[in-house]
């Protein structure tokens, strides 16, 4: 799986691979880029006291992981006794966790333009897709990894009183753009980054229409720098990826001039190059949200 990994996002094809697993009788998917391997069931140590959705603690060469059961976090409930039943490894957000799922498939190769935003519509498990991808007839459905481990352990994710230890801040006239697919994400980068001082901030759910926002600035004549300061992209977004979406604004002679910071829980030692190939200006791991915030005082200020 590691060699197939490191064809992907290369030079921001806009393509991922995702392994299918089921749940039930639910396909689901996970970006292989998040994957660590994928190994038989082992026995598992249960923790007192943990939460509901944790099945316990593992032991994979010397590293204590814990195993999250997909069905409970789902809502499913008790996960059935299944014999093609799997522990996925993965890494993400700077951490290591293993989810527990009925089994696994197949590797799918798909563009991230085939897959599909969830309509606020669904009921039930909107909250934890971030995409819906049709394949052979069936629906696939790629599913909020960070959500589930954040419900979990809430201080994993972004934490917006980290901002305010970086003492008491100006407010900037410098206007950035953030593409972010993750309707809960949008909200804690508003309120973040006005804590911070940043008032002009325009919110794209994709790579596609941030990208088509800022070539409509230059076809009317304006000098990007002038209306925008920095671009924030998210990695895994439906339509066009961030890894994309650096590409097209660094190929671009009228925006490669804008900085590029990558804002995303795939920024990890053995990824962090397909963030450079791209021409990022910097790459930080979501929680690090005080770091972004320093970061772009660096190119704005």
């Amino acid at each position: 799986m590691d060699q197939q990994k490191g064809i992907l996002l290369e030079s921001g094809t806009n393509e991922l691979e995702i392994v299918e697993f089921s749940v039930g009788k639910n396909k689901f998917g996970i970006n292989v880029i998040k994957v660590k391997e994928i190994i038989q069931p082992v026995q598992v140590t249960q923790i007192p006291h943990s939460h509901p959705n944790v099945e316990g603690i593992i032991d994979i060469r010397g590293e204590i992981l814990p195993v999250v059961s997909v069905s409970r976090a789902l809502g499913f409930g008790q996960d059935e006794a299944v014999k093609d039943e799997k522990f996925i490894v993965t890494e993400f957000n700077q951490t290591k966790v293993v989810f527990h799922v009925h089994a696994v498939t197949q590797i799918h190769r798909i563009s991230w333009d085939k897959i599909e935003k969830p309509s606020g519509m669904y009921q039930g498990l909107e909250s934890q897709i971030t995409g819906v991808v049709k394949i052979n007839g069936e629906m696939i459905l790629l599913l909020d990894f960070e959500k589930i481990v954040v419900d979990i352990n809430p201080e994993s994710g972004i934490n917006v009183e980290s901002v305010k230890k970086l003492g008491s801040r100006e407010r900037s006239e410098k206007k950035l753009v953030i593409a972010e697919d993750s309707p809960l994400l949008r909200k804690l980068l508003q309120e973040t980054l006005n804590e911070a001082g940043f008032q002009y901030i325009e919110f794209f759910e994709n790579g596609k229409d941030a990208l088509s926002y800022l070539k409509s600035i230059v076809e009317t004549g304006k000098a990007i720098e002038d209306e925008v300061q920095l671009v924030i992209t998210d990695i895994e977004m439906p339509q066009m990826d961030g890894h994309h979406l650096t590409r097209r604004i660094k190929d671009d002679p009228l925006l490669s001039i804008l900085p590029v910071i990558i804002f995303s829980s795939l920024i990890t030692n053995d990824l962090r190059h397909k963030g450079q190939m791209v021409g990022a200006s910097e790459q930080i791991s979501k929680p690090e949200i005080s770091t972004l915030v320093q970061n772009i005082d660096q190119y704005v200020l």
